[in-house]
């Protein structure tokens, strides 16, 4: 960040603790890993390719409604509010409300990639030179908070767009939003895409394209547990694998066993029957009224919500309660 004077806040995990909680993972019955170890630098560069896809409709039809309607949605944010966006990502989304938005006090992407929060810092910085970037390097899924020194503004709204919050079930939700709600105070805002639901066939397309783009981003997982912990996974023995579940109402991600074998990690050997599964990746959808009652439990309350054009996808503002 030679170009940019943001303080970074570096609360990265020890690879220590990216091993324990893999290993607990690949113990359980049936086997899995968390989503967030998806992205990693490699994994974060796929997912911007699956986001351009025209299978994958969630990023189009959100950036729509950021776009359509960013001046209104920016209405409801107050003057100096201090926006932070956990699982920034390349912060693309808040690229569309940043001119809008009426003397922000500040900027916080929360990224557990560093090299990805720090090139972010660095083009935002660039690109909007008089925003302040309070970059935070931490998972955001474990104790969220941000900085003391963050804390005073005046207002803050926490921004989650992508419907990330689909990867967690819906009691996980309601806890990551109460977490959420500890930096908040009565009437701060929340800001968050959900993806609503849909045909099954469109959304299992959406997680298994034809190019192979997702599937190569799910396999890539086990190519960083053997880079990052000394895993032994054969790539070539595991195959991608997305589908719907109406009873659950998600889309769910595999990496499938091809074969009966043996995988080290570390010093621990894992066995996989053929056709045995490591579930990656969940994707919840919602109705509009199941995730309102849901950020309700959660203490927030229901301002507004947009859809884009083909009722795909919903944007929401709540208050903090």
């Amino acid at each position: 960040m030679e170009n940019c004077n943001a303080e970074l806040y570096d609360f990265e995990p020890r690879a220590s603790s990216v091993l324990r909680e893999v290993l607990a993972g690949l113990s359980q019955n049936p086997k899995t890993l968390s989503p967030k170890f998806l992205y990693d630098k490699r994994g974060s560069e796929i997912f911007e390719e699956i986001c351009k896809l025209e299978e994958y409709y969630p990023t189009r039809a959100e950036e729509e409604i950021l776009k359509d309607y960013a001046s209104e949605i920016s209405s409801l944010i107050s003057e100096d509010a201090l926006i932070i966006e956990p699982g920034s990502g390349s912060g693309e989304k808040i690229r569309f409300l940043i001119p809008h938005l009426k003397k922000p006090t500040g900027y916080v992407p929360v990224e557990i990639s560093k090299s990805i929060l720090l090139r972010m810092t660095e083009e935002l910085h660039q690109q909007f030179p008089e925003l302040n970037v309070h970059p935070v390097c931490m998972d955001f899924t474990k104790d969220f908070d941000i900085p003391d020194a963050l804390k005073s503004a005046k207002h803050k709204v926490v921004f989650f767009p992508g419907s990330t919050i689909g990867n967690f079930t819906p009691e996980e939700s309601m806890s990551l939003l109460r977490g959420f709600g500890r930096v908040l105070t009565k009437g701060d805002g929340l800001l968050i895409g959900v993806d609503l639901k849909k045909d099954a066939e469109i959304l299992e397309h959406a997680y298994d394209d034809r190019e192979g783009v997702t599937a190569g981003f799910n396999l890539n997982l086990l190519n960083r547990l053997n880079r990052e912990i000394s895993a032994e996974f054969n790539i070539c023995n595991f195959q991608h694998q997305a589908r719907y579940n109406k009873e659950l109402g998600r889309v769910e991600m595999h990496l499938v066993s091809k074969l009966s074998q043996i995988v080290r990690v570390h010093e621990t050997i894992f066995r996989f029957q053929e056709g045995e599964t490591i579930h990656t990746e969940n994707s919840y959808k919602y109705s509009e009224n199941e995730f309102i009652t849901l950020a309700g439990r959660a203490r927030y309350k229901f301002r507004q919500l947009w859809k884009n054009r083909k009722k795909q996808f919903c944007v929401y503002y709540f208050e903090k309660d």
